[in-house]
């Protein structure tokens, strides 16, 4: 019957083929009803063309089945269908093309194939399947809970993939190009990688896939909750939305290429409660801008939830941040793993759990140097405490006569404190200054200045020498946590 053409609906329910099934060229007007066909032998739909609905459910073919170009204008389906041999749907177009609970027991070929309005794949299962694409999709290409069971690469170029629940049984690369993808609860029984694609695809015959209808984006990751991320790689993916909580071996998850986590905080300066707010720009999570969103007199900016998306409390996201930071951390990347730091610190301070007198420890380490973190701020008090000592120093430290000895029958052996007999405005004078500069600098370095000092002076001096040097010692930290490989 190969060029045939159908002019109402063929309808072969229930019908076994026994001989080659030959419907190359054909043209089926209204709808093709194969349900529960039996093709013991090829079948051959070549350049075939369905201009109302296909529909293949429970078919069986036990042989390999052809479907090269053809054209599928109505809604296709192929639910629960058994391709023994394989399956060829290489440059075809579907239009709200359906596999779910599909066996692919061969070749699954969508070689150059195009999905209009979606594909589904629900269920189905590849047992021997090498490679699946590479294919384009309008609308979301959903691979729930499909199992494959063979080494395979995926090339999907798609505006969604969902994997929720899809079963990897063996070692597999996902590439894929503008998708925003979802991986919650998947299972990942050896290494799977899902890298950006970032040039088109090319077919098999070397041409570039078809994308129309396809906006450019980044590739995407939505969810990997319920993932272990032991086998997990990920490459050249934007995380900014990506939610984690829920995610097994979150610290053994390895990120390789560009893989961007934050959105932009707010910017610029913000009050609360009377107090000046600028939020410092790091990696963060999207589970802490949802949070952030959610609080009373929240700062505008901060990304809110999706509907049905539980909010994750700050003990939760502090165990989130410590395991993407282990996971910095064995990766060599100290700069992202400092930026996860500074989250979990942050995530620490907010817990209303914790007690009074840490909280307070934490509120003056973030205020110091920003957990250590943060160098500007850290130089910034270091300026500060040097010009409060030379100040102090100057006016109040520094003597203008030198100490006397004690007078003969006082009963005390060594010299009397020395004094200030100078007005204060007149205290300010180039000399002291360079005297006062002196002591200062010798306590950064954690020395003795050797000047003679008054009673005060001695106060500050020691004060000084405790301070200052932490302060430098936290700016230091933190540029080594910048620059540290």
């Amino acid at each position: 019957m190969s060029g045939a053409t159908f002019e109402g609906d063929a309808a072969f329910n229930n019908a076994t083929f026994m001989g080659r099934a030959g419907f190359d060229g054909a043209t089926f007007k209204g709808r093709a009803v194969f349900n529960s066909a039996t093709f013991k032998s090829e079948a051959r739909f070549r350049d075939a063309t369905f201009m109302g609905d296909a529909r293949f459910d429970g078919a069986t073919f036990e042989s390999d089945t052809r479907f090269d170009r053809a054209r599928f204008t109505g809604v296709t389906l192929f639910v629960r269908a058994v391709f023994e041999g394989d399956a060829v749907f290489d440059e075809g177009i579907l239009n709200g093309a359906a596999f779910n609970s599909a066996t692919f027991k061969g070749c699954a070929g969508f070689d150059g194939a195009r999905f209009k309005d979606g594909g589904s794949f629900d269920r189905a299962s590849f047992e021997s399947a090498s490679s699946f694409g590479p294919l384009a999709c309008q609308g979301t290409l959903s691979l729930a809970a499909a199992v494959f069971s063979a080494a395979v690469i995926v090339e999907i170029a798609a505006g969604r993939v969902d994997c929720h629940r899809t079963r990897w049984a063996s070692t597999a690369s996902l590439r894929l190009r503008h998708a925003v993808v979802d991986l919650s609860d998947a299972v990942l029984e050896f290494p799977v990688s899902v890298t950006a694609h970032h040039p088109p695809f090319l077919t098999t015959g070397g041409s570039p896939l078809d994308e129309s209808g396809l906006a450019e984006a980044p590739v995407r990751v939505e969810s990997l909750r319920g993932v272990d991320a032991a086998h997990l790689v990920l490459t050249d993916l934007n995380l900014s939305e990506s939610r984690f909580c829920g995610t097994v071996h979150l610290d053994q998850l390895r990120l390789e290429g560009r893989c961007p986590f934050p959105l932009p905080n707010p910017p610029g300066i913000h009050w609360r409660r009377g107090l000046p707010i600028r939020h410092t720009q790091r990696l963060l999570l999207a589970e802490e801008q949802h949070w952030r969103h959610s609080r009373p007199r929240a700062v505008p900016g901060w990304l809110p939830a999706p509907p049905g998306v539980e909010i994750v409390k700050p003990p939760a996201l502090a165990a989130l941040y410590r395991a993407l930071r282990k996971s910095q951390e064995d990766s060599r990347n100290e700069p992202g793993a400092a930026d996860f730091y500074y989250g979990e610190m942050e995530m620490r301070r907010a817990d209303p759990t914790i007690a009074p007198a840490e909280r307070g420890l934490l509120n003056l380490y973030w205020a110091l140097s920003g957990y250590g973190l943060r160098a500007a701020r850290a130089v910034g008090w270091l300026l500060c405490a040097m010009t409060a000592t030379v100040l102090l120093m100057v006016g109040f430290g520094l003597p203008d006569t030198p100490a006397q000895p004690y007078p003969p029958g006082a009963g005390v052996i060594g010299k009397q404190n020395p004094r200030l007999h100078a007005d204060f405005p007149d205290r300010f004078t180039t000399a002291r200054a360079q005297k006062a500069a002196d002591v200062v600098i010798n306590s950064v370095v954690f020395r003795s200045s050797g000047q003679s000092l008054t009673t005060v002076g001695r106060y500050t001096e020691m004060a000084s020498r405790f301070t200052e040097p932490i302060l430098l010692a936290l700016a230091l930290l933190a540029v080594r946590g910048r620059v540290k490989r």
